[in-house]
């Protein structure tokens, strides 16, 4: 019993020390971790760059002649093919990931390694995605989820150009949902089927049959967004705010317009005739005026929706789709106080954030439900994952 006692006590007090040297040592190897950050450079003064961060703000990062520099190409993941570059190539507008020299004690950020994509790639990647989701790609609200089966069911366009799509996913699809207040495709965080519901907006890309009416999704996108309509009660230029009385809850919404909102406005003639088309038909699985109903995919710099419909630019035919993105954009200084308005916007309850935005619509209004669901199947944008920058 005492032999036995003797290997106990040393054996646990070794343990004891070790958890304790653990518990000392793990907090010291996590302060020292570097944590990178992304964004875009918005100058460049010496080897000093001044990168516009994707979370907030801006931030100084000193680049010493021992930092690593690499580039990557969009969507490129394995950095062991990324190509050496010297400072001197990088450039305004490049997405960079910067990792931050952890030893490093001045006011300013030293780099330890920078991931840079070149901008004009950048570009150029997502023009051939933005194609690509046109070509391939279907959207709408969404009807119905059957979450066992992997099958979503869409309704989509208005008017003469409705129809229902069935959207077949695998445990092959992509899946990706918006985060809250967020229009940003590359803020889309992975989520299962079942996390979309009726009366969301979804946009998917994969292998369409004939007639469009079915797709076998490679990737999707989905998300509640919000729809609003009424007339400017305010506005705040200096702010870019609207307050608009939203007519379906009868109380005041903030809209923040922010430089990627797509904004339109109706000629008088043209609302009239889309109005007589449009009333009477209904939003088959789309939400009312107001609330959870529609969130469009990737807004900033994404395409519009669909080529199909052989939209001829007018209102007495064609698709409307087609037609209201041909209609010039217009700019917040171009609204005024009593103007209608019709709106998708982030999902919020007293303050938005306008993600499509259609003034010239008093005769709309008469038919609010057909309306709002042209409004959401405009506001339709593709998704593609090369606005995400140096994401390993």
């Amino acid at each position: 019993m005492k032999s036995n006692m003797k290997v106990r006590v040393p054996v646990s007090m070794m343990q004891v020390a070790l958890i304790i040297a653990l518990l000392v040592v793990a907090p010291l190897v996590r302060a020292q971790a570097p944590a990178f950050f992304r964004g875009t450079i918005t100058a460049i003064s010496g080897n000093t760059l001044t990168v516009k961060i994707d979370a907030n703000g801006e931030r100084l990062v000193e680049v010493p002649s021992t930092a690593a520099i690499k580039r990557i190409a969009p969507g490129q993941k394995d950095l062991s093919t990324a190509a050496a570059i010297p400072f001197s190539d990088l450039a305004i507008g490049d997405r960079v990931l910067v990792t931050p020299d952890p030893k490093a004690t001045g006011p300013t950020a030293q780099a330890l390694r920078i991931i840079a994509m070149k901008q004009s790639d950048l570009a150029l990647k997502q023009q051939k995605d933005r194609e690509d989701w046109q070509r391939r790609g279907v959207g709408g609200l969404v009807k119905s989820v059957d979450s066992a089966g992997g099958v979503i069911v869409l309704t989509s366009g208005a008017g003469a150009t409705a129809k229902t799509i069935t959207v077949h996913t695998t445990k092959a699809t992509i899946l990706k949902r918006y985060a809250p207040a967020s229009v940003q495709f590359d803020e889309a965080k992975p989520a299962p089927i079942d996390a979309i519901h009726a009366g969301d907006q979804l946009r998917a890309r994969g292998t369409r049959n004939a007639d469009g009416t079915e797709l076998t999704a490679e990737e999707a996108v989905s998300g509640t967004f919000r729809n609003i309509s009424g007339t400017i009660a305010s506005m705040d230029s200096a702010a870019s705010t609207l307050t608009v009385k939203d007519l379906t809850t009868k109380k005041q919404v903030t809209i923040h317009i922010t430089a990627e909102a797509q904004m339109r406005r109706l000629p008088e003639m043209m609302a009239r005739i889309l109005a007589t088309r449009l009333k009477g038909t209904s939003s088959e699985g789309g939400a009312g005026a107001s609330g959870a109903g529609a969130r469009p995919e990737y807004v900033s710099g994404a395409p519009q929706q669909r080529n199909g419909g052989g939209g001829r630019g007018q209102a007495g035919g064609g698709d409307p789709e087609q037609m209201l993105s041909r209609l010039p954009p217009i700019q917040l200084a171009d609204l005024k106080k009593g103007d209608a308005i019709m709106l998708v916007s982030t999902d919020g309850a007293t303050e938005v954030t306008a993600i499509t935005l259609l003034a010239g619509v008093e005769a709309l209004l008469e038919a609010p439900a057909a309306s709002q669901n042209l409004l959401n199947n405009w506001s339709m944008n593709s998704g593609s994952g090369a606005a995400e920058a140096a994401s390993q």
